[in-house]
């Protein structure tokens, strides 16, 4: 895994690197191990210092593709409308909501769902209805959903020097062809997109920098700004507030350090489908995701762990929080 990371910096003898090699090797061990425990076929783990955007570790090698992760994006969007807040009751009723003739599902539809809760439950217990209901409560026309997500700088940068293999995030939007009454539930939950971990990460370093998004950089000295304030610092504070609750109370406690109290949410996927009709074998490739920050108060560092595997089961919490989890607890263990 190094080596991927190793052919895509650039080497530039005037410019000193920002990796920890130490650290870089302790992150490539704690990801391989996870990756050939569960299976995985591909990983990515990113470590970034929250104030300066600069990469402390990158291992592995990952594709700009559909991420769960955005759940966290489409709640930010819809706290600064004003017309949503943590607060606010929600009903996903028995875990199964018709956007117009297709099923949008809750993880947990079979057992009957979650019925009435807030807002804030939603985001801990991972809930797809609570989200575009609050998208749907937040926004009445699907294009002031995009332009939110554009002012906040949802899926920057589209280049960092020393990375060429980086691609410009893609979304579909209200303005494609292939745009339908559907589109909108599915993008607000990670699907009808093209992201890179990266990319996701600028975002929750984001949040973890009290809303001013920086740019990731593989080369000391080179903090560049990319949005001075993505949001509201109120609606910033409550979702600092609302990353830790996830951790602490909700489904994300796989993440949770004893060393130190730390913030984020996982995201989940369903990538490919492979059909063998011959032998009437499905394969399906899911994307596992854990982004967050630690320390909750007063971040040092942000990080992203993202693996594909083939089939069941595909925990976000589970598998790629405890990879996490361990990257935390070394760190936090080598100050």
């Amino acid at each position: 895994l190094l080596g991927c990371i190793a052919a895509m910096i650039a080497c530039t003898p005037t410019k000193q690197s920002t990796i920890d090699t130490t650290l870089q090797t302790k992150v490539d061990s704690i990801l391989q191990n996870k990756m050939s425990e569960i299976g995985a076929i591909s990983g990515q783990a990113i470590v970034m210092e929250v104030q300066t955007g600069e990469i402390k570790a990158m291992v592995g090698n990952a594709n700009s593709q559909e991420s769960g992760l955005i759940r966290t994006a489409s709640l930010l969007t819809a706290l600064e409308t004003g017309k949503v807040k943590l607060s606010d009751m929600v009903d996903v009723g028995e875990g199964v909501y018709m956007v117009h003739d297709k099923e949008l599902l809750d993880h947990n539809w079979h057992r009957g769902g979650y019925g009435k809760l807030t807002t804030l439950q939603g985001l801990m217990v991972n809930s797809h209805i609570a989200n575009y209901k609050n998208i749907e409560r937040a926004f009445e026309e699907e294009q002031a959903y995009f332009d939110m997500l554009n002012k906040m700088g949802y899926g920057q940068p589209e280049n960092i020097e020393g990375l060429d293999s980086l691609k410009a995030a893609y979304f579909v939007t209200p303005n494609d062809s292939n745009w339908n009454n559907t589109s909108l539930a599915w993008f607000s939950i990670g699907y009808n997109q093209r992201i890179s971990p990266i990319q996701t990460l600028t975002f929750y370093n984001a949040i973890a920098n009290n809303g001013k998004m920086v740019k990731p950089t593989f080369y000391k000295g080179e903090t560049e700004i990319i949005n001075p304030q993505i949001a509201s610092k109120a609606n910033i504070d409550s979702l600092q507030m609302a990353l830790v609750k996830v951790v602490t109370e909700g489904l994300g406690k796989p993440a949770q350090s004893e060393k130190v109290q730390v913030a984020g949410v996982s995201g989940g996927s369903q990538i490919s489908t492979d059909e063998d009709n011959s032998e009437g074998r499905v394969n399906t490739i899911y994307s596992v995701e854990y982004c967050g920050y630690f320390p909750a108060k007063n971040p040092k560092y942000s990080i992203i762990v993202s693996m594909n595997k083939v089939g069941l089961p595909a925990s976000g919490n589970l598998m790629a929080g405890s990879v996490f989890k361990e990257i935390v607890d070394y760190i936090e263990g080598n100050k």
